[in-house]
């Protein structure tokens, strides 16, 4: 199935995209319960399915034709963050090995933005290049296999964590074996593995007290993936002392080392221009790109009744607020000196600021669903299995979107999250599962 999946599949046939993502999702689950106790074979499964995609063109996701440009921008010593893609090719400039086919396969719209794919992401971006620069397969394998390892690294440092906080280590295979998880990052070739990567690396290093060493590996994260800037004012707490007082010197520290890493991994390309270009960007997504929202679809559907016309440009700037706010609730209000309680508030920030997005591409749930593992919370694993229906938006020639699809979607895992939240109290505040 995942052969099938990986070579004999195209995103505009929902039909086989939907049954061979349930059957793979029933097999994930019946070889993760029935092999609780076999560790080594349920290791070997994950990579040997994972090696199935190696040869593979994604085929639900254009993404990686982006990838590939800016690794080989950059190695040809342009920076990416300063010219669209189409104003090369408009221009008749072709400053890359197959510089038309790659923008013929972002397509129009990534190819007209500046790029958002932070520091060490780009810097991946040039390692799948480097043998690579003329090949579209070479540099595809080249991108696979840092996700691979990525994962793989997931793999180990989860299991640790997850012994460390006294959970059972075979739980991380809800993560690593989910037909999501295979699918979205190495079939697709999304980053979010390897920002999730350091993001549990640095938990570990957090749960063993090197907090130093942690905000180093944090600081990785971010400039893979933007997302973990979220969870920052989540650590207040954490460096509480014996008499119930934080320790500012070492949470200014903490912070001092995360911005200072930060800031020095985007220095290569800083400029006025840069700034300028990257806000954009990142704006982009809050005021303009809409796909596969929850509450925003609803304000937006009021909006229209009240005003005849999308108010996206109001919405997009009040729910971000509203998710700032939740967060430094959940920073201030939880017991987040203890590393349960401080992975299962970063679970609820992370989950609000996906409900509250404008777009929710399906890869981007990747992150609740590593966490879920240290928690007793089932609703991200449900949620990787009905997001697939989003992806139904491309059986389409205008990709539009079927709302009553997408709304489908949110009642099932509203329905979840509120069943767990609310009929299962004690999970808010559980130290430990056993499942």
């Amino acid at each position: 199935m995942y052969w099938l999946f990986a070579y004999d599949l195209v995103r505009t046939d929902h039909l086989k995209l939907i049954l061979l993502y349930s059957g793979l999702f029933f097999c994930f689950y019946k070889i993760v319960q029935q092999n609780k106790n076999n560790f080594k074979l349920l290791v070997a499964i994950a990579i040997i399915i994972r090696l199935v995609f190696l040869l593979a063109i994604p085929n639900l996701s254009q993404d990686f034709y982006r990838f590939i440009w800016d690794g080989r921008l950059i190695l040809q010593g342009i920076n990416p963050y300063l010219y669209t893609p189409q104003s090369f090719i408009s221009n008749g400039q072709f400053p890359i090995n197959q510089a038309q086919e790659l923008v013929k396969g972002m397509q129009a719209l990534n190819a007209s933005h500046f790029s958002n794919y932070p520091p060490i992401n780009q810097l991946f971006f040039i390692i799948a290049n480097l043998f690579s620069t003329s090949n579209i397969l070479g540099s595809v394998i080249g991108l696979r296999l840092i996700i691979i390892a990525a994962d793989i690294g997931t793999l180990y440092f989860g299991s640790k964590l997850l012994t460390k906080l006294g959970l059972k280590k075979h739980k991380i295979f809800w993560y690593i074996l989910n037909p999501f998880i295979i699918i979205e990052l190495t079939g697709n070739l999304h980053f979010e593995g390897v920002m999730i990567f350091f993001l549990i690396f640095s938990l570990y290093l957090l749960s063993i007290n090197k907090w130093k060493w942690s905000a180093i590996v944090f600081a990785l994260s971010i400039s893979t993936k933007l997302v973990p800037l979220l969870f920052l004012p989540l650590f207040i707490k954490w460096f509480r002392q014996s008499n119930h007082t934080i320790d500012y010197k070492k949470l200014i520290s903490f912070y001092l080392i995360i911005g200072s890493i930060t800031v020095l991994l985007f220095a290569p390309y800083f400029s006025m221009q840069f700034i300028n270009n990257y806000s954009k960007t990142v704006g982009l997504w809050f005021g303009d790109f809409e796909f596969n929202a929850s509450i925003y679809y609803i304000l937006r559907a009021i909006g229209y009744q009240i005003t005849g016309y999308n108010q996206i440009t109001i919405i997009g700037k009040i729910l971000p607020i509203l998710v700032f706010i939740i967060i430094w609730i959940l920073a201030l209000k939880r017991k987040n000196e203890n590393l349960h309680a401080l992975i299962v508030s970063m679970l609820f920030a992370m989950t609000c600021y996906l409900l509250f997005s404008t777009t929710v591409h399906p890869w981007y749930i990747a992150t609740i669903l590593l966490l879920s593992v240290f928690t007793n919370y089932k609703y991200p694993i449900v949620w990787s299995y009905i997001i697939i229906i989003s992806y139904l938006a491309y059986a389409n020639a205008d990709n539009i979107e079927n709302l009553w699809i997408i709304g489908f979607e949110y009642i099932v895992v509203f329905s979840v999250l509120f069943w767990e939240i609310f009929n299962k109290p004690s999970h808010f505040n559980s130290n430990k599962s056993t499942n």
